[in-house]
C-alpha cells in the first residue's frame, strides 16, 4: 500500500517540475543598432537677417503737399490768372467809346466765336447782339465761352455790349473767332466801360 502512495507522489511531482519548465523564446529579432552620432553640417547656420526698414512703411505721416508753395506749374489756373492780375487796366477815355474789330469773309453757314476775361477775372458781363438781334449775355470767366452766330448771306454785324465792367473795370476780354472747319480766323481783345460796344464784321459769300 505505501508503495502505491509512493508511485503517486513521484507522479505529481514529476507533473509539476514539467509544468515549471518553460520554453525558452527569444524576443532577439537582431543586433541593436547604435544610434549614429549626428554630422555637422557643411553649411553654416544662416541667421536670419533683420529686415531692413521700408522707406514706404515709417510711423511718420507724409507731408501734405501745399501746391501754393511750389512754383506755377502747379497752380490751378484761377491761380495763376489772380496771381498774374492783380487788377484790370486803368480806365482810359478810348474805353468809352465803341471798338472795331475788323472784318472777314467766309463761304459757312455759321462762325463760332469764344470769349473769356483774359485778364483779371471780376464778373464782366457783356450781351451778344447779332445784326441788331440780342442772342444771347454771358459772365466772362478764366475759360473760354462758346457762341455760335449762325451767318445770313451779306454783312453780318456781331456786337459784344458791355453791360458793367465787374469789380475793378473795365470790362475786358478776348475774342477767337473760328471759321465753319474750324479753323482760327482772328484774334481780338477789347476794354470797355459799360454801354460801350466791340464790333464785328463777317461777310457770308
Amino acid at each position: 500500500m505505501k508503495s502505491v502512495f509512493l508511485f503517486f507522489a513521484l507522479l505529481l511531482l514529476g507533473f509539476g517540475t514539467y509544468a515549471q519548465i518553460e520554453i525558452p523564446r527569444s524576443t532577439n529579432t537582431g543586433g541593436l543598432l547604435k544610434a549614429e552620432p549626428e554630422k555637422k553640417s557643411d553649411f553654416p547656420l544662416l541667421k536670419a537677417e533683420k529686415p531692413k526698414e521700408s522707406k514706404y512703411l515709417r510711423d511718420d505721416k507724409p507731408k501734405k503737399l501745399d501746391f501754393r508753395e511750389t512754383n506755377d506749374e502747379l497752380l490751378t489756373a484761377g491761380d495763376v490768372v489772380e496771381k498774374k492780375w492783380k487788377k484790370d487796366r486803368e480806365i482810359k477815355n478810348a474805353y468809352k467809346e465803341d471798338q472795331y474789330l475788323g472784318d472777314f469773309t467766309t463761304g459757312g453757314k455759321f462762325v463760332e466765336l469764344y470769349a473769356r476775361d483774359h485778364e483779371y477775372v471780376d464778373g464782366d458781363k457783356v450781351k451778344i447782339i447779332v445784326n441788331g438781334v440780342e442772342v444771347q449775355s454771358i459772365t466772362l470767366g478764366a475759360g473760354y465761352h462758346p457762341i455760335l452766330v449762325k451767318l445770313e448771306s451779306g454783312f453780318n454785324n456781331i456786337e459784344f455790349e458791355a453791360l458793367n465792367q465787374g469789380t475793378s473795370g473795365p470790362n475786358t476780354a478776348e475774342l477767337k473767332v473760328l471759321d465753319e472747319g474750324g479753323k482760327l480766323v482772328t484774334t481780338k481783345i477789347w476794354n470797355l466801360l459799360t454801354g460801350a460796344k466791340a464790333s464785328l464784321i463777317v461777310v457770308k459769300k
